[in-house]
């Protein structure tokens, strides 16, 4: 679906310069070339479809949005979850839903500015709508007169029309079973080269409206289809219903009548699903049920007046939030500065007089509609009117005569360009200018779900650097009247959603996943922690519980929980430290015995605060009084191991958080990679040998501790103040540490996320002579700074950066010190850490609370939010 867009203007150049010669470009812009970036995709939807695109057996919805394709699916608490977006080149103008066997997935027919007519097909193994078919029905561009205004397909799938806007049209016999080739037979109408068809004069007018009409359920292949039309013929005031027949056989196409009727502007024809030749005809003013089983002889059953339907008093409006955020999936915005001051203000200043308008009639007319799906008898239909009240048409079928039962209005708001009626009585309602809305359709009135976003039109932005985030973000103001807004648009990272569960998992505290051996590659089982229960689930195409298994306490919150050693998992929660062996109905590696191996350590008359877990290790703090106790794992048989404790300490401060590295620092490296100055970092004094491990306290400052078992205990190694103040001097509040973590840069540094939203970075003082290191040991070891004779080393802020306003959580992709890093604060942050510095990038998602990095075969580099 390409349109070139430098044929018209080298077209125009041409022909001007037979008239008068241009003069050459400069010589300074003659190689000139301009590449435009598409920072924001489009949002509004102009054009949507309903069909079975992934699988025969479940429903998807697609969204036409000018130049890309969305494929979401409504989930059962009426949320729109996006399962795939891509751009197509050109500008759609129409779609369309091909329905196939019900053994076959539905094909989707896109019409573009390209020309062409496209068939496409989902493909699951690229997640994306490939094409199967392109037909090129005219030049590329928005010629009145060519083909690519609009299409239709009958219910039956075996026929397709595409119009153009004005006099002409296509006809289109598909396969039923063929991929290849699925154009069957093509008739054009006017014929192109004058042969078998009626007069150009029977279709020369503007093209309004048009839809198939089908004989019913006994029509086999071998029929003639009825093609209607609402067509407005040149200087006529009124618009006509025309039929068509396409006589296969013959290869023509004939009119068979026209239907006009005084009064009334008609602009919409469309057909009534599993009826056997029922339409709907809308007017200004009202609609006209069409009985056209005898397309020679169409005539009206029921016309109900739009008017006279009870029109509701009062306009609803319903806010999901006062401010709505957008990120953009782009890496950057331009450098673009504007100012504005808008009111936007639903009051229209020409009209002046509110109380003469009484009495008078105001011709409403539908703007938009949509069928019940699978509703095989007596269809039900919900329209919009250009005033935006909804309303809900039931057809009742008695015998030889049809009734139309009128609802009362069920919700009044913005009129609505597009409506779709989905599967769980779901309504998804699209307005031009304004967010679109997921509504539950209820007995009486449609009670609201949630917004699809749309940030269109936007009337006037501003980029700045907000909250000095470093990062440039676009304050754009989106709407009209009286849904204006003012918006934030940040550029971020894409997240490709895999699965999504339904929201059952309330009050979550913690999560975590646990691997069940030191060496293994993908994580075991995910535990997740509650107020007041645990649950540990297995890693796979399923979450499995299997809690009772692993051997976790369930009637307790969890603070920390990890892999001490290999089969052995550690559940740290406020009354004690839970050593358990999984069996082998958990994971194939457990034990053979059931139930699994339960072993618990309890501290003295306190309750235990926070806790960490690594190889060997396991750290633990508690509060009034404040101890922080390092704890080991010993065997004392083949299967039977317990916890005790090494060292308890009493601390000043409070600890605010524990985090300990999962890999190693202190090991030789190979002398390849210490011969290489970019992979090379320096060690601090005191990390190479013993277990280190990083807390935050409420004086508030971050420390680094080494713990060695061979005499030297637990001591400080280094330790950094937070203390930071805004330009007029003022201390700034909440600066107790959230998270630490030890991250590897060019160098080594210590990471803290604060309760207030800031981000500190933290680094070693420069290298001092006084260590004594030969060069042999710099080529063969990591290079050890700051030996100052065991004294505690005062750690250098070097950073500080503002990511939210809420509690900062770092979770690192991996055990690997030089994982990318994600910030979780009143939005998501991917940090990068495989740079010679660190890089910020939101990423597009929603607000976080905890994260935690899943990698299993199915998805290996997974993250559950």
């Amino acid at each position: 679906m390409a349109a070139p867009e430098d044929e018209s203007s080298a077209q125009s150049q041409s022909s001007s310069a037979t008239a008068a010669p241009t003069p050459p470009p400069p010589p300074s812009s003659a190689g000139d070339h301009y590449l435009a970036k598409c920072v924001l995709p489009p949002s509004v939807v102009l054009q949507v479809a309903y069909g079975y695109f992934r699988s025969p057996s479940s429903r998807d919805i697609v969204f036409g949005k000018e130049t890309c394709l969305e494929l979401v699916v409504i989930s059962e608490d009426g949320i729109v979850e996006s399962v795939c977006e891509q751009n197509v080149f050109g500008t759609i103008k129409d779609l369309a839903v091909i329905p196939r066997s019900k053994m076959a997935k539905d094909l989707l027919a896109v019409l573009s500015d390209s020309g062409k007519l496209s068939f496409l097909s989902f493909s699951n193994e690229m997640h994306r709508f490939s094409p199967v078919q392109h037909v090129q029905l005219s030049s590329p561009g928005n010629s009145r007169t060519q083909l690519g205004r609009m299409l239709t397909v009958d219910s039956s799938g075996l026929f397709l029309a595409v119009s153009a806007y004005h006099d002409r049209f296509a006809l289109f016999s598909l396969s039923s079973s063929s991929m290849a080739d699925i154009i069957h037979e093509r008739i054009f109408y006017p014929s192109e080269d004058g042969g078998k068809t009626s007069s150009v004069q029977e279709s020369c007018g503007t093209i309004w409206s048009m839809c198939f009409i089908s004989k019913g359920f006994t029509e086999s292949k071998g029929y003639d289809p009825v093609l209607a039309i609402v067509l407005n013929r040149k200087g006529s005031l009124l618009n006509e219903l025309v039929l068509f027949r396409w006589n296969i056989k013959e290869e023509s196409i004939c009119l068979i009548s026209e239907y006009v009727e005084a009064g009334a502007l008609a602009h919409s024809i469309v057909e009534v699903p599993h009826s056997s030749g029922f339409a709907f005809l809308f007017r200004i003013g009202d609609a006209l049920l069409m009985d056209l089983r005898d397309p020679q002889n169409p005539y009206c059953l029921v016309r109900t007046s739009l008017d006279l339907v009870p029109a509701s008093l009062v306009e609803e409006h319903f806010v999901e939030e006062s401010c709505r955020v957008q990120d953009g999936d782009d890496e950057g915005l331009s450098n673009v500065a504007a100012s504005a001051l808008l009111k936007l203000s639903d009051w229209d200043p020409m009209f002046i007089d509110t109380e003469s308008d009484i009495g008078k009639l105001s011709y409403k007319h539908v703007c938009s509609w949509t069928w019940e799906p699978d509703r095989n008898y007596n269809p039900r239909m919900v329209i919009c009117l250009d005033d935006g009240e909804f309303f809900v048409f039931e057809l009742i079928y008695e015998d030889d005569s049809v009734k139309i039962n009128i609802s009362e209005c069920l919700y009044k708001g913005l009129p609505c360009k597009e409506i779709l009626w989905v599967e769980g009585g779901f309504l998804a309602t699209f307005a031009e200018m304004a967010d679109g809305t997921v509504f539950k359709l209820g007995r009486e009135k449609l009670h609201w779900m949630s917004s699809i976003q749309n940030i269109a039109p936007i009337l006037d932005f501003s980029v700045v650097d907000d909250q000095n985030e470093k990062r440039d973000q676009m304050f754009a103001c989106c709407g009209v009247t009286p849904e204006g807004s003012l918006r934030i648009i940040r550029s971020g990272v894409n997240v490709e959603k895999l699965l999504k569960t339904a929201p059952v998992y309330q009050g979550i505290t913690g999560t975590w996943t646990v691997k069940m051996k030191l060496p293994d590659v993908y994580h075991s089982f995910l535990v997740l922690s509650f107020v007041e229960e645990t649950r540990v689930l297995s890693v796979g195409l399923s979450f499995k519980d299997v809690t009772d298994s692993v051997g976790f306490q369930t009637d307790v919150c969890t603070l920390a929980c990890g892999l001490v050693a290999d089969g052995l998992l550690v559940q740290i929660h406020q009354d004690a430290v839970r050593l358990c062996m999984p069996n082998m109905d958990a994971q194939s590696d457990g034990i053979r015995v059931s139930p699994p191996f339960v072993s618990s350590w309890f501290p003295e008359n306190v309750s235990i605060s926070l806790g960490a877990v690594a190889e060997n290790l396991i750290v633990v703090s508690t509060s009034n009084p404040c101890f922080l106790s390092v704890l080991g794992v010993k065997s004392v048989s083949s299967h039977c191991c317990e916890i005790y404790e090494i060292q308890r300490v009493e601390l000043q401060y409070e600890v605010s958080c524990i985090s300990i590295p999962q890999k190693s620092i202190g090991k030789k490296r190979s002398r390849a990679s210490a011969l290489d100055n970019s992979c090379r970092a320096a060690v601090p004094s005191g990390m190479e040998r013993g277990y280190t491990f990083l807390i935050g306290t409420h004086k508030p400052s971050v420390e680094v501790l080494s713990f060695s078992e061979d005499g030297g205990g637990l001591r400080v190694l280094a330790s950094g103040m937070v203390s930071l103040t805004n330009t007029m001097g003022t201390a700034i509040r909440g600066c107790i540490p959230q998270d630490v973590r030890l991250v590897l840069v060019d160098q080594i540094y210590v990471l803290s996320g604060l309760r207030n939203g800031m981000l500190l970075r933290f680094e070693w003082p420069p290298f001092t002579h006084s260590s004594g290191l030969s060069s042999h040991c710099k080529e063969e070891m990591d290079i050890v700074v700051g030996e100052r004779d065991n004294l505690t080393v005062n750690l250098v802020l070097i950073a500080t950066r503002r990511i939210g306003i809420t509690p900062v959580f770092l979770v690192p992709f991996s055990d690997s010190l030089d994982s990318d890093i994600i910030a979780l604060s009143d939005r998501p942050w991917l940090l990068h850490t495989a740079r010679q510095s660190l890089s910020y990038t939101s990423i597009s998602f929603q607000p976080s609370t905890h994260a935690t990095p899943v990698c299993s075969s199915e998805c290996p580099q997974g993250i559950l939010f």
